[in-house]
């Protein structure tokens, strides 16, 4: 009997809780006061960041003023985007672009900021206008940031947001915004902004805590409150060796604060060696990485000696007068154990090391998280043409499907003093898309500044260019030439339920000789939340047979040879990234065709393979039961869905005069890329228990030129092929 109780507890201890419907989503505001969540996962809800980029794969301009179109003269078109969703970063190169259009829900707001009036004399300590609705610290100007604007205020709107520039000169940016399938259990409901939504100001007092203690200790009453606790010691090593200490529990619990400190004069020593965590026993680390670089700086050198190198949200290195203090905040949870060790260098002695570590318990289904992950990557001889990669999680900790989302990254972009390397653009690919889902201009861009911020340093809540010389002449010794920045997501993260490919452009063109170092942040579950169901390939007669396409205006299947946007197509005459040849249609008509889902779906994710030579392709999409019956679908049960909306297309209008009020101009510009991947989310309650839908694309024309005057190119609805992914709960495997 003692045996088979002993036989039965074992197998408890294997035992993992599973939930089977997704956790709620913190949405606007809410996704900060929340921040605790930061871990969980966000099924349901899809990120993109899209950009001013130079739409032929360089750097024209510093990939300023790429428009999708012009409705006026000051009315430049960066972002257009059907709803509902989520406005959550805007960046901007100075005050270049303002005053801005902020579109939502076809009412037209203008925010500005003070340098406005009189952009040749531009105002110290400038602010976002209207000053209520974009107060500090969720909006900054160049004068603090070395030369961005910077907006995190939440933007919702119901069913549409546009985003315009009045003014052309320079007028670089990139923002990011979010979607939901319809029915995705939310934090509160998605009701368009007004400029008199003020952002609350429990939110404002969290952000300005930055640098302070985060965390409630265990002796306070809200900590007793939460279950904190409380572990702590001292740790020397020398050398390569290894100190560390493993929590270990029989209910699941989440690191909310990991600190260290030492003595000042061993800094860089110690900011050389490195940090690893490894969870539950898994066989791969989820945590290794350079301790200066894991904790948003790429070296401890204190040049000026500042207070703080790093003053953000999640990360922290403060210095007093005789030592320095690092803090990470991220929460960390995990079901069984956490291993957290320190490795030396090989070079260097570091004594009197002071460690704490805070717990709180995890009460929550354990795949409705991720673990907590810093990917190191070391790049010292990039590859003429190639991106770098940070994360690929294809190969990373074992491979596989992994859920969750991209929260941050930590760079040095030069150990060299060399800031030319800035002018690359990060490139982000989310579950299989071959489209960048997030493209960016410009890694110093990315990093919250703008032109090279000067050479100077700052430190925000969100992102920062933490240490470095102003110029090579003036550093003081080799640590003083390391220039890094970090970028942390958190209202901005980026979800993926299948796989992430993280990469930047070293230089504008890929052509950086510099040594890069990065650490990605992110959160995963090695399983899928996104499961890949079915393809239509147009063209292959057995394809649209099977999937029972019906398209009575569509053309004949034609061939098309283009590429996507993955950088120059050509290094000193190699060819980078060669075209290749796919076959579409195109209609001016309605589309239908059966996709296969997995029955035990929460909503499905369609991605359409597109040739983006026809502009603002939109269309209203029905999703209907399927007749197996072979009777035809009658109106009544078709169920709209939503509506499908990709604003411009491979040719853009350039206008960038030399001039800060200078005329706008009309250049036309065509790229080569027209291969593009676009999604669509359909709502669970169309979905939900079925294996099979019914889809309807019903191309709806968007008649607008490429600005006033222009003639209208052709229109069309093009379709090259569809994926279905249903969303799904990933499962957590069971821990011994």
């Amino acid at each position: 009997m003692h045996l088979r109780l002993q036989l039965v507890f074992a197998l408890l201890l294997t035992v993992t809780v599973q939930a089977e419907e997704p956790p709620m989503i913190p949405v606007g505001l809410d996704t900060y006061r929340m921040w605790e969540r930061w871990p969980y996962q966000h099924i349901g809800q899809r990120a993109y960041m899209r950009s001013t980029y130079d739409r032929r794969g360089g750097n024209e301009g510093a990939d300023a003023s790429h428009f999708l179109y012009q409705l006026a003269d000051d009315y430049n078109v960066s972002l257009d985007v059907a709803g509902p969703g989520v406005l959550y970063f805007a960046r901007y190169n100075h005050w270049h672009g303002s005053p801005w259009h902020y579109n939502v829900d076809a009412t037209d707001y203008v925010v500005q900021e003070t340098s406005t009036a009189n952009p040749n004399k531009p105002a110290e300590n400038s602010v976002f206008m209207p000053g209520d609705a974009f107060p500090n610290p969720l909006t900054w100007t160049w004068s603090i940031t070395k030369g961005a604007d910077l907006m995190w205020v939440p933007i919702p709107f119901e069913k549409s947001f546009q985003m315009a520039y009045s003014r052309t000169h320079y007028g670089t940016g990139y923002y990011i915004y979010d979607k939901y399938v319809r029915g995705t259990k939310l934090s509160r409901p998605i009701r368009s902004w007004n400029e008199q939504m003020k952002p609350e100001q429990d939110v404002l007092d969290l952000i300005n805590r930055v640098g302070s203690d985060l965390v409630p200790q265990p002796e306070t009453r809200e900590g007793r409150k939460l279950g904190i606790t409380r572990e702590a010691g001292t740790w020397s090593f020398s050398g390569g060796g290894t100190v560390g200490v493993e929590r270990r529990t029989d209910k699941p619990q989440m690191l909310r604060a990991l600190e260290f400190s030492v003595p000042k004069d061993k800094a860089i020593e110690f900011g050389r060696c490195k940090i690893r965590i490894t969870w539950d026993d898994l066989p791969y680390s989820s945590v290794e990485a350079p301790i200066a670089l894991f904790f948003g700086a790429g070296t401890l050198y204190n040049r000026d000696d500042r207070e703080y190198l790093v003053k953000s949200f999640p990360m922290v290195v403060k210095f007093d007068q005789e030592r320095v203090h690092l803090a990470c905040y991220f929460p960390m949870p995990f079901l069984k154990s956490a291993l957290i060790q320190l490795i030396g260098d090989g070079k260097s002695s570091v004594s009197d090391i002071q460690w704490s570590a805070r717990f709180a318990p995890y009460k929550e289904p354990a795949n409705q998280v991720g673990y907590f992950h810093a990917t190191y990557q070391d790049h010292p001889h990039p590859e003429p043409g190639q991106d770098l990669v940070l994360l690929e999680t294809r190969k990373t900790e074992g491979g596989g499907d992994w859920s969750g989302s991209l929260v941050g990254t930590s760079f040095i972009f030069t150990h060299q003093n060399d800031l030319g390397t800035l002018e690359g653009d990060p490139r982000f690919f989310f579950d299989d898309s071959l489209t960048p889902q997030a493209q960016g201009t410009g890694t110093e861009e990315w990093g919250g500044g703008g032109d090279y911020w000067g050479g100077r340093n700052m430190t925000l809540p969100f992102a920062g260019h933490p240490v470095g010389a102003r110029k090579i002449e003036e550093a003081k010794c080799d640590e003083d030439k390391i220039h890094s920045a970090y970028r942390f997501l958190l209202a901005d993260l980026m979800p993926f339920g299948k796989n992430a490919l993280i990469r930047l452009e070293h230089g504008g063109e890929n052509q950086s000789t510099q040594h890069y170092e990065t650490v990605t942040y992110w959160y995963g579950l090695n399983s899928p939340s996104l499961v890949k169901t079915d393809t239509l390939q147009m063209g292959n007669e057995a394809s649209e047979q099977l999937h029972r396409y019906d398209s009575p205006e569509a053309t004949k299947p034609y061939e098309i040879t283009s590429r996507y946007e993955w950088g120059i197509d050509n290094w000193k005459g190699k060819e980078i990234y060669p075209a290749s040849t796919d076959i579409g249609r195109k209609t001016t008509g309605s589309s239908e065709f059966t996709m296969k889902l997995e029955r035990k779906n929460l909503g499905v994710l369609l991605r359409r393979k597109l040739d983006y030579s026809f502009p603002n392709q939109k269309a209203e999409v029905y999703v209907a039961k399927v007749s197996h019956s072979g009777k035809s679908i009658i109106d009544s049960d078709w169920k709209l869905a939503g509506t499908w909306y990709l604003a411009g297309g491979n040719t853009c209008v350039y206008s960038n005069p030399k001039e800060e009020l200078g005329a706008t101009q009309h250049t036309v510009q065509t790229s080569n890329r027209r291969f593009r991947d676009d999604e669509f989310l359909i709502p669970g309650d169309l979905t939900e228990g079925r294996s099979e839908i019914r889809v309807k694309v019903k191309f709806t024309p968007m008649k607008i030129p490429l600005f006033p005057g222009q003639p209208l190119p052709e229109l069309a609805w093009s379709e090259i092929r569809y994926d279905a992914y249903c969303f799904v709960m990933p499962k957590s495997k069971p821990v011994r």
